[in-house]
């Protein structure tokens, strides 16, 4: 029994320590007062009024929104197929291919992000929003591919050969039968991409202007001057977005997919 209470006692240590940032910016954005503190100065939701208000907090959240959906859109088709490819398939230069697909891990963010920004200026789209979209998707595809490979793996083969014998082509066998299967892991990989581009700073803060910022970089360029009770209204709501898009994955999908796949 000492040992168990040891045990629950050092976890729910550690889930306090972990909770902590999140619980003073929560605190901090409820202050009535007009700096940031913690312990709170009185109780008020001011400040999240002031950021409802925010024409340009709103219009940068808009772009981080496109930016997420883009992103999302472009993984989905590309670590699916990439994922069923390299788990059912048998071809010359395979784990070339799958180091490949690690390399975004491999090279440093910045250095990704002025790769990228290289590039997207020799096409003449930086300030661009969807471009970042697609940066997005190139550093993150790897959680896609392990969220899809992790539910390929799982899936019988003895389906896909029932299937064939049945007369279901290819095509068909992959939409009727793989890509059902799979769902799970597909879901999984879509929440999370959209999740990380939603939150992605550094690349962004490379490939947009003034006139285009997400609101990772807007939060970014208020703090350089001073931090109002109104960002940690922002960074409140962020990470309320990230819990319910967590609480979403943990219900469709359960989060032994992702776990799994890491």
């Amino acid at each position: 029994m000492r040992g168990a209470a040891f045990h629950w006692g050092v976890a729910a240590l550690v889930a306090l320590f972990l909770a902590a940032p999140s619980l003073v910016v929560l605190g901090a954005s409820l202050t009535a007062g007009n700096i940031v503190q913690f312990p709170p100065d009185g109780l008020s939701l001011r400040w999240y009024e002031r950021v409802l208000a925010a024409r340009d907090l709103r219009a940068a959240f808009g772009r981080s929104l496109w930016v997420a959906t883009v992103c999302t859109l472009l993984a989905v088709p590309a670590g699916t197929l990439a994922a069923v490819a390299m788990a059912r398939w048998r071809f010359r230069h395979a784990a070339a291919i799958q180091l490949y697909l690690l390399l975004p891990f491999t090279v440093p963010l910045i250095g990704s992000g002025i790769g990228l920004m290289l590039l997207f200026g020799e096409l003449r789209l930086l300030g661009s929003v969807w471009p970042v979209g697609v940066a997005c998707c190139v550093i993150n595809l790897p959680f896609m591919t392990w969220a899809v490979a992790a539910s390929v793996n799982g899936l019988d083969p003895e389906l896909e050969r029932a299937a064939a014998n049945c007369g279901a082509g290819p095509v068909q066998c992959f939409l009727l039968v793989v890509l059902p299967a799979v769902a799970p892991g597909i879901v999984a990989g879509a929440l999370l991409m959209f999740i990380l581009a939603l939150n992605e700073f550094l690349v962004s803060l490379l490939l947009v202007d003034a006139r285009t910022v997400t609101l990772p970089v807007q939060i970014y360029n208020s703090i350089r001057s001073i931090i109002t009770p109104d960002l940690a209204a922002v960074s409140t709501v962020y990470v309320l977005v990230a819990a319910a898009a967590i609480l979403l994955l943990d219900r469709l999908v359960g989060l032994d997919i992702f776990l799994k796949a890491k």
